[in-house]
């Protein structure tokens, strides 16, 4: 029910912008035609929302719908319904229900009082619902839930119609409280006359002589018991009006007729009494409401003054003389003074609608006031007083008697004040009413009394004097004390409680005439006091008096004063008299507790400004007078009478500002009081620790030389005395000026010093003794940093004073920091270093003195730091008022720097350097940051401005404080910093100081952050992590690349930043000025439209700012910056581009309007300000781009800047928008396996897995927007992790949520920089746990660092990946964000140390150190602490490999070896690893052992952890090569039986263990072609070479039955394979040497493998592929045709065939591209070409795309060779087409070309051309120049766009091919298999001679790895000498291929090795396989196989053999060089 309330009251405050919610709560209520129904259940959820429809209603019953109002209405017009029990829910209690009626007509009622309107609405039913309960009966209900109705509306009465008021009051009488007579018309006359002529005596007489209660009257009769009713006679039930009242007072029990009352009381039944109380207190109600019939009224009273005569007969009985005891009797008498309450209430409430000056009234109003007085009385003197209910009853008679007084005034106000005095004293006169304790009654007659004093004053002031006199005239009443024991003398309460009591009444009351009359009485007690007069009596007056002195009245304040600083000053005059030592105890109570109490009191009450200034003079003169005084006692009556006015010192010193000027008296006041202070040891210990020489000083003020003992204690504590006076001495030293007396001397003179020593003191200045202790104590005191010996040449008092100083300067930041009293506000000006440097500045010190100046303000500011320190661990208020303090030091000190004395200038500068270092968060406060940059030359006397020295020195100093604060500050967070900066270069240029503004700017000029090398600052700082610098460039507003590398200006993005944000401020400021000026922008009438506008404008009123316009302009652009940043989120979901500059001006605006409003007290628009500030937060998120991040951040630093108030909210939000990209799977945490970058990309070719779509953005761009954020957040980490407790909780949070023991992260490479940097913060933030401010959370960042070390661990759980993004300097940045990471990781010590060998914790805040637990984060363990040891060394490891590999991919041709890239790890280390890693995650010890595959150690280590632990990897396709192995299936091992559950692995994994060496083993082979049936057949296809290969080793035809099922499923995979199977078909020779010719088996299989496939084709498949293969195998035959024609008629011989072949349907596709639908042949394209002895022919087709526009045509050209075999060419493109792949998954820009090549028969086959291509050999024809002449011929001159554009993809495709070469190694690379398109890319083609194979008979002319001639090099190194950026930017693509390829080296060696019983030509000779392997050189480390790659390069440039062989292909063949 809380969560509804706090909903009801958000809607009742807003119930508009909640409609719709209070419409779905009306909507839960039981709607009317339920309620109307025959027998109506409600639920629990009905009245739930039926009382929160009620609430709402209560709160704002105007603004809240109809809708609502009728819901209440008709809920309220069926309760009578509800008198049911069918009506409420099942289990539905009386007492529930009882709470439900209360509440629902308690909230009916205040919405009835707000509204008239509504209450004339609901007036229309509560009539009947009051007569329905009232007449409820057992038929129609339950009358007990009834009756809990009436209870409730007793409580709370809504509105009745005016209508209803009699007919309810008769029906409540005749129901409750009456019974129906008949009466004749007589009897009614004899009734009325016996009612006007009753009570005719005096209403002030006390001896009840009224005619009902007279001994004689006639009681029994009949007729003086009714009354006429309608013409009826009514006869009370329950008769007690019946029996006579009257009896004496002593007659008791015995009495009969008093016996006939009781028993008439104990006739009434419980239930009749609660009617009775019931139907008064609703007939009150309606009396209240309406106004009813006069004869009814008179009925009313009658009833009540009956009830009330009966009642002092009721309150007359005791206990024995009822029959009934116990709580049965005390239910009784509870009732019965309840009905008397109410019916009390109903006769005060009867008489308001007399008319005033009536004689009937006048007579009526007498009569009840008497009526009430005596049964006051009544109450006073029962025995039931004590009874709550008694108390009540007495509560409401006196005050029903005090409204009828002061309402009628006159007559009645003077009966009363004559009859109240007796009542006064006799309640003051109870034995148990104390004067400590005051009881209820007591607390009635002071309300009573202080009513009637405040309306008599002014109407009647005689009576209220007599009323006042006569009650302070009883406590003049003499007593007999002196027959009184000394000991028992007792005053009687009376005395006491009237001091009391009319103490309170002046306090109350607040008239100097009232205390004028009180308070000589009680001074004139005081005075005339004898020996015979109680001290109680005393001590109570002396309390009085005090209280009366606050009221601020000035004569009795000062007489008051005076006469307790008399007593006070006798009490010590007094001390060691005889008198003295026999006097009371009550004596010592005065002096030591009331007169020092009565100081307190005056103190805390006196509130006027002048007296507080003479009462602040007096008492510290009182303390003076006491201490010089107490000098000349023994004993230790200094302590005992100056401690107890400490306290009322303090309280009056706590309003007063020691900064201001100080009246040399008062000055010398304090310097006195605290030369006393320190002199009697009363200050608190300012020592820590005790010092040693304590141990034998004793605590006895009375030995001889115990002043060496008390102020040495005093130093260094225990304390001796009273805590309280500790308290109030810190209390008094935050308002005490410094103690320099005098401005020319700093000390006085000797005289005036010693004249604080009483000259009979044995503390005088001739005691050498004496002095060499005080000269002890100060030493001890400063901490030791003085010695004794430098002392020497102080004397005795003089050490006491500067002991005095010490304690007054040390205390002030013991007691709250240092912060003194004076303004509210915490600013440098409140610091308490402002007092301690008074001292340093005073001239002519002597050394001695100034040494111990120099060490107070030391020990005052270590006392600082250690009450700052002590203080980190809070949170809220304390914690931010600890801030405060921090900043108002900081401050002070930085103004301090300009003071004339360099000493106090060198000790500011040294403190301020300590209190920087302790607390970082000074450097990035606004106030501290104007303080230095500003405020410096504020403080400059005027009487030195001239002095060019001083001036040099301070502009010097200051500069040099600056720059190192601003570079401290930028070195850990530059966002902050430069928002900062930014902010304060607004104020200077809006101040316009010239001096300071050029320093400031001078100084900024000079410093630069950025990207590059930093001499700023040396270490790793916060500001070199990457991503903290990317954000860095964001806040500064500049328009850099935040990748980019760059140079930061501060001070030029600074002042461009201000500028833009004060523009953007100016905007909103005149666009609100404009509102304003023409009343804003609504139409209208003319005075509030445009013209009423224009004519304020021209009347001067532009200035002015109307409070509604301006929350209706603000109101207005909330809503339009809303509605524009809603669509830049909508526009961003939609996958649309959002415009970066409209973004960042609309949230920049925004800002400026967020902004603009913050100093406003307009509470207005809160809601919508605060929806802005949430979308500013979150747009950057939702969007996820870089340049919305870069927004983002701008925004942020302005708001956290601008407004430090707004910190945690922002943050908060962040946070909220981090988890919820966490939630939604965006940037950083997009896991999914799409966003995963290479690896998804290579599925399922070089990657386990199914094949994923793309994802629909670029994860890139997510990532770094990430990026930007998280270093905005590591920057504000910075900014608040050593003050702000609740801010670094909320980056635990975000910390907590990002590292889930479930994987959340992206797989991406490109985000290892940014994940790591993550992690840096996490790693960070758990540091904190020593921290003061986190120690409470130790445990749980324990807990989060394990989190952390799991979930960076859980980083090396995949493979290692590349990536390479487009934007510059990003690898760089990721390189380094790994770097910083592990720096920081190795920097931390080892925590082996805080456990034993046993693995117990050193400290009780670690989780588990204990061993054999179960850990929540790691599991099962044996030693956390080892374990955890363990675990780092194993991340480190891991990172730094990581580090090194991104280090190379970052700088791939840096000659520099990474420091991690040869790791010095013995091979037990690297088992260890191994174990470790697989106990956290198999995939990191798999990820282990695949980044360093040539460590033995870790091979055999992992396949021996994964043989083990088989069962549980079944998920984890990697690990397969570790138990599928040759030797495991050659020995079958049981290990083999787990493949059916494997997960599949890549089709390449797959296709290796299709292999000779695995021997087909069943189990393999199922599990393979299970992997490959789970993935397309189109995926498949591109291995059908290899497929075809298997086919060779298929003993058991698996393979083939998988052929054959997929060739069902694809028809495309169908065809690809029949020609491969025909492909094939070549003749190969027989074996030599006899044995099995194993190819003649394969050759055989082919034609049935071939022929199973067709017969299982379906007819529409086998159509298409008859057409398909006829339609080619015709465009291949003409080959044949023209082989016997001449070279010179091919050509036409080519047209005439191909006018022959007509089109077979539009579904034929090209055999090389399948995704390319042929639409017809250009019949004259037909080319014959070149070759030895075949007549290969190029035709070119009518392509289009399957998927693509059936209008977009393209021309394909395709090769058709007859007798020459193409196998060799397809595998070698196919691995040119796995490189492309790959290059272009890690984000590569190089270039392949794979063109299609497919053998479609023996030696038979269709090749690709490439398109818009031709050869070198081609070019060369055209002329004479090399490629680089070419180029310009062809692309413009050097330098051009074009030219550069094209050397650009000649760099880029010639890389990729030098790649594709060193691998293949291609030979024949002459100029005509060389290929430039016309964008100047380079193409490959022609294959034959690859791997082992040359021409020329194997001669291997061409060394070089890949060809790269001399006019290659000319386009790619300029410069000649290796040494251009191009050359560079060519070899650093070289190696990042070469590197990529290396990652995918096993699936690019299985394509190949499948092919070797191919009988291709490039596996006949050597070990191809071997070589290629060994040309990826596996054991390389990633920065050595760039050198090697480097070395290839720098091997193929130039190389003569190039050259060589480009001149015999010209001399042979006459292709072109």
């Amino acid at each position: 029910m809380e969560a509804l309330t706090e909903l009801c009251d958000i809607i009742a405050q807003n119930p508009k912008q909640f409609s719709e919610k209070l419409a779905w709560i009306c909507g839960r209520c039981p709607q009317t035609e339920w309620l109307l129904a025959e027998s109506p259940r409600v639920s629990r959820s009905h009245l739930n929302a039926v009382l929160a429809v009620a609430r709402i209603i209560s709160k704002n019953p105007e603004s809240t719908d109809n809708r609502a109002k009728s819901v209440v209405k008709e809920f309220l017009s069926a309760i009578p319904a509800s008198f049911r029990r069918s009506f409420w829910p099942h289990s539905f209690p009386l007492p529930s229900i009882s709470s439900f009626y209360s509440d629902f007509l308690s909230y009916l009622s205040c919405a009835v009082d707000l509204s008239p309107e509504f209450g004339n609405e609901v007036a229309r039913f509560t009539g009947e619902v009051v007569i329905a309960a009232t007449n409820c009966g057992e038929s129609d209900g339950d009358l007990l839930i009834s009756k809990a109705f009436l209870v409730a509306l007793s409580q709370n009465f809504p509105s009745i119609l005016q209508s209803d008021g009699d007919k309810l009051i008769t029906m409540l009488l005749d129901q409750f409280v009456l019974t129906r007579a008949p009466v004749s018309p007589k009897e009614q006359r004899q009734q009325e006359n016996s009612e006007t002529s009753s009570s005719h005596g005096s209403p002030s007489s006390t001896n009840r002589k009224t005619e009902e209660s007279s001994p004689g009257s006639n009681a029994s009769s009949k007729s003086s018991s009714s009354v006429v009713v309608n013409g009826g006679s009514i006869v009370w039930k329950s008769g007690v009006d019946q029996l006579s009242f009257g009896f004496s007072e002593g007659s008791g029990g015995s009495n009969p007729v008093f016996r006939q009352q009781l028993a008439s009381f104990e006739d009434e039944s419980i239930e009749s009494l609660e009617k009775q109380e019931i139907a008064f207190r609703l007939i009150t109600h309606i009396l209240e409401k309406v106004k009813i019939d006069s004869k009814l009224q008179d009925q009313v009273r009658f009833i009540a003054k009956r009830q009330l005569q009966s009642m002092s007969a009721f309150l007359k009985s005791r206990k024995r003389d009822w029959n009934e005891q116990g709580p049965v009797l005390k239910t009784r008498v509870n009732a019965k003074l309840s009905v008397y309450q109410a019916a009390a209430k109903m006769k005060i409430k009867s008489l308001v609608s007399l008319e005033t000056d009536g004689k009937t009234s006048k007579r009526l109003v007498l009569e009840t006031l008497a009526l009430l007085l005596d049964a006051a009385d009544a109450c006073l003197t029962s025995v039931w007083r004590k009874m709550k209910a008694c108390e009540e009853l007495f509560d409401s008679l006196l005050s029903g008697i005090a409204k009828i007084a002061v309402a009628r005034g006159g007559q009645p106000l003077r009966v009363l004040l004559i009859r109240l005095k007796p009542l006064v004293l006799a309640v003051c006169a109870q034995p148990d009413t104390c004067v400590n304790n005051q009881g209820a009654m007591l607390e009635s007659v002071f309300k009573t009394s202080c009513e009637i004093i405040e309306s008599g004053w002014a109407k009647d002031r005689a009576p209220v004097d007599t009323f006042i006199m006569g009650l302070a005239s009883s406590i003049r009443e003499r007593n007999d004390y002196e027959e009184q024991v000394d000991k028992d003398k007792q005053v009687p309460a009376v005395q006491l409680n009237v001091i009391r009591l009319l103490a309170d009444l002046n306090v109350a009351v607040k008239k100097p005439d009232v205390a004028d009359m009180i308070l000589p009485l009680f001074i004139e007690s005081l005075e005339e006091g004898d020996a015979s007069t109680p001290s109680f009596l005393r001590l109570q007056l002396l309390d009085a008096v005090s209280r009366i002195a606050t009221l601020g009245f000035e004569k009795s304040y000062r007489e008051t004063v005076v006469l307790m600083t008399r007593s006070y000053l006798s009490k010590l005059s007094s001390v060691g008299s005889v008198e003295s030592k026999t006097s009371a105890p009550e004596a010592t109570t005065e002096r030591v507790e009331t007169l020092p109490a009565g100081f307190l009191t005056i103190a805390s009450g006196l509130m006027d400004t002048k007296l507080r200034s003479d009462y602040r003079h007096r008492l510290l003169s009182l303390c003076s007078d006491v201490g010089l005084a107490a000098e000349s006692k023994s004993g230790g009556s200094g302590v005992d009478f100056l401690g107890p006015l400490l306290p009322a010192v303090a309280e009056i010193c706590s309003d007063f500002d020691p900064t201001l000027d100080v009246e040399p008296s008062l000055l010398k006041l304090f310097r006195n009081l605290w030369f006393y202070i320190a002199l009697f040891g009363l200050a608190p210990p300012i020592l820590k620790t005790p010092p040693p020489a304590l141990k034998s000083t004793s605590n006895s003020v009375n030995n001889t030389g115990s002043m060496s003992g008390v102020a040495l204690q005093a130093v260094g504590g225990p304390y001796m005395w009273n805590t309280q006076w500790a308290l109030a001495v810190q209390r008094i030293a935050q308002g005490t000026p410094p103690l320099v007396v005098s401005s020319v001397k700093w000390l006085e003179d000797e005289l005036e010093l010693n004249a604080l020593h009483n000259p009979g003191s044995r503390r005088g200045n001739g005691n050498e003794k004496v002095a060499s202790t005080q000269r002890l104590a100060l030493s001890t005191a400063l901490g030791g940093r003085v010695d004794v010996t430098a002392m020497n040449t102080i004397s005795g008092v003089k050490a006491t004073y500067l002991l005095a100083v010490a304690f007054l300067e040390i205390i002030r930041f013991i007691s709250n920091g240092g912060i003194l009293n004076g303004d509210s506000s915490v600013s440098a000006s409140r610091s308490a270093f402002s007092c301690v440097f008074e001292y340093l500045k005073t001239p002519n010190l002597t050394p001695a003195v100034s040494q111990c100046l120099t060490a107070i303000v030391h020990r005052a500011f270590e006392t600082a730091v250690s009450w700052l320190e002590e203080r980190i661990s809070l949170t809220g208020k304390d914690a931010r008022n600890r801030e405060l303090t921090t900043y108002a030091h900081a401050c002070f000190l930085i103004k301090s720097m300009s003071q004339r004395d360099e000493h106090v200038r060198d000790i500011s500068v040294n403190l301020l350097t300590q209190l920087r270092d302790k607390f970082p968060q000074v450097l990035w406060h606004s106030s501290c940051l104007d303080s230095l940059m500003f405020s410096v030359h504020d403080n400059t006397p005027s009487t030195v401005v001239n002095d060019p020295a001083w001036t040099a020195a301070v502009r010097s100093l200051y500069q040099k404080v600056v720059r190192e604060w601003i570079i401290i500050s930028l070195s850990y967070a530059p966002c902050t910093s430069q928002g900062l900066l930014q902010d304060k270069l607004c104020k200077a240029n809006t101040w316009q100081r010239a001096q300071t503004t050029t320093d400031v700017v001078s100084l900024l000029s000079e410093i630069k952050i950025g990207t590059g090398k930093n001499d700023l600052w040396s270490g790793t700082r916060t500001a070199n992590i990457p991503a903290v610098m990317a954000a860095a460039a964001a806040a500064s507003g500049a328009n850099l690349k935040v990748s980019e590398a760059f140079n930061l200006e501060v001070l030029g993005t600074g002042v461009v930043s201000a500028t833009v944000k004060c523009n953007h401020a100016g905007e909103i400021a005149g666009m609100r000025r404009l509102y304003n000026s023409i009343g804003g922008f609504q139409t209208g009438s003319t005075p509030s439209g445009f013209g009423g506008g224009l004519q304020r404008l021209i009347s001067g009123a532009f200035s002015q700012t109307p409070q509604p316009e301006d929350d209706s302009f603000n109101e207005m652009l909330i809503a339009r910056f809303v509605r524009l940043l809603q669509q830049f989120v909508n526009t961003a979901e939609k996958g649309g581009e959002v415009d970066k500059s409209q973004f960042r001006e609309t949230c920049s605006q925004a800002t400026a309007l967020l902004l603009s409003n913050l100093g406003g007290e307009s509470k207005t628009n809160v809601e919508g300000f605060s929806q802005l500030l949430r979308l500013l937060c979150w747009c950057p998120a939702y969007i996820s781009t870089p340049d919305a991040m870069e927004t983002g951040i701008f925004i942020w630093t302005w708001l956290v800047s601008a407004a430090p108030q707004l910190v945690s909210l922002v943050l908060a939000e962040l946070v909220d928008a981090w988890i919820w990209t966490i939630d939604t799977k965006r940037g950083l945490f997009a896991c999914d396996v799409r966003y995963s970058g290479p690896a998804a990309k290579l599925r399922p070719q070089l990657a386990p897995g199914e094949p994923e779509d793309p994802p629909e953005s670029d994860p890139v761009d997510q990532i770094v927007a990430h990026r930007l954020w998280l270093g905005f957040l590591i920057d504000r980490f910075e900014v608040v992790r050593h003050n702000s407790a609740e801010q670094l909780l909320l980056l635990g949070r975000m910390l907590q949520r990002s590292t889930d023991l479930d994987w959340c992260f992206t797989r991406h490479p490109a985000a290892a920089g940014t994940f790591f940097s993550l992690m840096l913060l996490g790693l960070k933030f758990c540091s904190c746990q020593t921290q003061g401010n986190m120690k409470k959370f130790r445990s749980g960042l324990q807990l989060l660092e394990d989190r952390i070390y799991r979930t960076s661990l859980g980083w090396f759980a995949h493979q290692p990946e590349w990536y390479d993004v487009n934007i510059p300097n990003f690898c760089q940045s990721e390189a380094l964000s790994v770097s910083v990471f592990v720096h920081y990781l190795s920097n931390e010590l080892s925590d082996l140390s805080q456990s034993d060998s046993k693995g117990k914790p050193r400290e009780s805040g670690h989780m588990m150190d204990v061993t054999d637990q179960y850990h929540p984060v790691w599991g099962e363990m044996d030693n956390y602490t080892v374990g955890k040891e363990k675990r780092k060394q194993l991340l480190l490891m891991l990172c730094q490999h990581e580090a090194d590999r991104l280090d190379v991919w970052a700088q791939p041709i840096s000659s520099k070896d990474s420091p991690y890239s040869r790791l010095k790890i013995s091979s037990e280390k690297w088992t260890e690893h191994a174990k470790i890693a697989f106990a956290v995650d198999p995939r990191i010890a798999i990820s282990v052992a695949s980044r360093f595959p040539a460590n033995a150690a870790v091979k055999s280590e992992v396949t021996q952890l994964v043989q083990t632990n088989i069962v549980d990897l079944r998920t984890i396709p990697e690990a397969l090569p570790y138990f599928v192995t040759p030797k495991n299936v050659e020995e079958n091992s049981v290990l083999l039986q787990q493949l059916p559950h494997w997960a599949a692995c890549s089709i390449t994994q797959a296709l290796e263990f299709l292999t000779p060496a695995y021997k087909g083993h069943p189990r393999v082979m199922a599990y393979v072609l299970r992997v490959l049936e789970s993935y397309p057949p189109e995926r498949v296809t591109f291995f059908m070479p290899q497929l075809v290969q298997t086919l060779r080793y298929d003993e058991g035809r698996l393979v083939e039955g998988y052929l054959l099922r997929a060739a069902q499923r694809s028809d495309i995979f169908a065809h690809i394979l029949i020609w491969h199977l025909q492909g094939e078909n070549v003749q190969e020779a027989p074996p030599k040497d006899g044995s099995i010719d194993k190819n003649a088996a394969f050759q055989e299989i082919l034609p049935e493998v071939r022929q199973h496939i067709i017969d299982g084709f379906t007819p529409s498949a086998l159509d298409i592929f008859t057409r398909e293969f006829d339609f080619f195998d015709k465009v291949t035959s003409i080959s044949g045709v023209l082989f016997p024609l001449p070279k010179e008629e091919r050509r036409a011989g080519i047209r005439r065939e191909l006018e022959k072949i007509e089109m077979q349907g539009e579904d034929l596709y090209l055999p090389t591209a399948p995704n390319k639908l042929v639409r017809g042949i250009r019949v004259d394209s037909g080319i014959p070409l070149q070759s030895a002895a075949k007549v290969p022919i190029m035709i070119t087709f009518n392509v289009i795309d399957r998927d693509g526009d059936p209008s977009d045509v393209k021309p394909q050209a395709c090769i058709f060779k007859v007798g020459d075999d193409c196998r060799q060419d397809v595998l070698a493109l196919q691995v040119i087409s796995l490189l492309r792949d790959i290059f272009k998954a890690v984000g590569l820009n190089l270039y392949l070309f794979p063109y299609g090549v497919l053998p479609t028969g023996g030696e038979r086959g269709i090749i690709e051309v490439v398109p818009n291509t031709r050869s070198r050999s081609q070019m060369g024809e055209t002329t004479d120049g090399g490629l680089y002449e070419i180029f310009q011929q062809d692309y413009g001159p050097v330098g051009s766009a074009t030219f550069e554009t094209a050397r650009e993809n000649f760099l880029i495709s010639s890389a990729g091919y030098a790649v594709a070469s060193l691998l293949l190694q291609p030979k024949d690379r002459h100029n005509g298999n060389l290929l430039f398109d016309d964008s100047g890319r380079l193409v490959h083609i022609d294959f034959g001679f690859i791997l082992e194979t040359s021409p020329g008979g194997n001669m291997r002319f061409e060394s070089a790895h890949f060809k790269l001639s001399h006019e290659m090099t000319q386009l790619l190194d300029p410069s000649g000498v290796m040494k251009s950026k191009t050359w560079h930017q060519f070899v650093s693509l070289c190696v990042k291929g070469y590197l990529a390829a290396r990652r995918y080296m096993d699936g690019i060696i299985s394509t190949v090795q499948m092919m070797l019983d191919s009988g291709l030509p490039c596996f006949s000779r050597g070990d191809p396989i071997g070589n290629l392997r060994k040309r990826f050189h596996p054991e390389m480390s990633e920065r050595e196989a760039a050198h090697f790659m480097i070395h290839v390069c720098t091997d193929a440039y130039n190389k003569w053999t190039t050259a060589g062989y480009d001149l015999i292909q010209y001399l042979q063949q006459g292709i072109e060089k």
